[in-house]
């Protein structure tokens, strides 16, 4: 059975449930969150759009699933009053596999929203929210349709197993005692998935657009890691009339 039927964290709002035990994922979030603010700061002001889709890919559900989006829908309304400028309206996609729990996602909606509109006051735009299920290591949007594209500890997953793993025997992931076959199987199972993300994002995003992504790695492999990044990108770009703007890795230490 492949990853994206089967793979998700769990639902509901229970006491195991993800949406009780995500506190981690929001701390860095929260960390994360200058450099998300500066990324969007700089789109608004150098586009001014009259309407601006933002889409969360890997949003999962429970209390982090909204919180960077009301952060930066609250942030562009201060500065969009600070400049003088009309209230843009706010598309908002969230993204994750098909079996993930949207349905409580879409519940929290309802009060959410209230909330976000007493802190705004009057003169913000409306917001919109779509669900979009399946998998990022595709094509989820139209071309050319999003603004501002977050992502934060969803990256590290990917779209399936690694072939040849048959010498990682007494591991179920990639493990220090790991042989370097199975690493380099690693390696370009994340290489391949990552080039894919990143093609189908470039076609995405509108021109000036911005991309934020935060996902794990390992001190041992950090550098390795961000050669595979730049040699992924830089084949991309030679491929294709592709313009990556700005694209913000946030790496946070355990």
């Amino acid at each position: 059975m492949e990853v994206v039927q089967v793979l998700h964290m769990k639902g509901g709002v229970g006491e195991t449930s993800y949406a009780n035990n995500s506190s981690v994922q929001q701390k860095v979030i929260s960390m994360t969150k200058p450099i998300t603010e500066e990324a969007i700061t700089e789109l608004y002001c150098s586009t001014n759009p009259a309407s601006i889709a933002i889409a969360d890919l890997g949003c999962s559900s429970g209390p982090n699933t909204l919180f960077v989006v009301s952060e930066l829908i609250k942030l562009l309304d201060n500065i969009r009053q600070n400049i003088g400028q009309k209230s843009p309206e706010y598309q908002v996609f969230l993204n994750d596999l098909p079996g993930n729990d949207f349905n409580t996602i879409f519940r929290s909606l309802p009060s959410f929203q209230n909330k976000l509109k007493k802190q705004l006051g009057a003169g913000s735009g409306p917001c919109f929210f779509t669900g979009v299920p399946g998998s990022f290591y595709g094509r989820l949007f139209r071309n050319k349709s999003l603004h501002f594209i977050h992502s934060s500890y969803s990256l590290q997953w990917l779209s399936q197993v690694p072939e040849g793993l048959e010498s990682n025997k007494g591991n179920i992931y990639m493990a220090s005692t790991s042989p370097p076959d199975v690493l380099k199987a690693y390696y370009e199972q994340f290489q391949k998935d990552f080039s894919l993300f990143l093609k189908c994002r470039s076609e995405e995003l509108v021109a000036g657009g911005r991309m934020v992504l935060t996902f794990l790695g390992r001190r041992t492999i950090i550098d390795e890691m961000f050669r595979r990044y730049k040699e992924i990108v830089a084949d991309r770009m030679s491929k294709e009339k592709t313009e990556f703007v700005n694209v913000t890795i946030s790496l946070i230490k355990g």
